[in-house]
């Protein structure tokens, strides 16, 4: 028996780079048991190339990648959604769409390696840290035993992954 291929949607303000990261991030570590979207509350038109190349390095194809609005997704005929997961503090705080289904949510903050001023090495250092933190919370949330837990208890997991206070290894 096959087993079930989640889709989750990562949500972002402007979707342009820890959305994005996202998105790839649980699509190829996942092994095919996870697909990941992303999109944003004010999306910026455009993708942020530094995680562009971020994106590269997992093998995701970066010629779908854009930046989009979370109305895509709020449609009937979008793709059914199991996991929301706001990755900002501003989309966390924002009025949502109702999703179809209403998909298991949860907020994972994470800084915005966009908003960092300086030189390309200094940007490509936080880019670096945010992937490497959003990597450790996925490996900790497709490491989870789905077909064993009901949706409320899904649910307090994948929101424990996204407490700050509690180490995720």
């Amino acid at each position: 028996m096959a087993e079930k291929t989640y889709n989750v949607l990562f949500l972002c303000t402007g979707n342009s780079a820890r959305s994005i990261m996202a998105e790839a991030q649980v699509t190829t570590l996942s092994n095919g048991r996870f697909k990941g979207y992303s999109a944003g509350s004010q999306p910026g038109g455009t993708v942020n190339p530094f995680a562009i190349k971020k994106v590269q390095k997992t093998g995701y194809p970066v010629d779908s990648l854009r930046s989009k609005s979370w109305d895509e997704f709020a449609w009937s005929d979008a793709p059914h959604m199991d996991f929301i997961i706001t990755v900002c503090d501003n989309a966390a705080g924002e009025a949502c769409p109702i999703w179809p289904g209403h998909p298991t949510s949860a907020h994972w903050s994470f800084q915005d390696p966009a908003a960092v001023e300086g030189t390309d090495e200094e940007k490509r250092a936080a880019f670096d840290k945010v992937f490497r933190q959003i990597a450790t919370r996925l490996h900790a949330f497709v490491s989870l035993p789905f077909h064993l837990l009901d949706k409320a208890a899904i649910g307090q997991e994948i929101r424990k992954i996204g407490d700050p206070t509690i180490v995720v290894i």
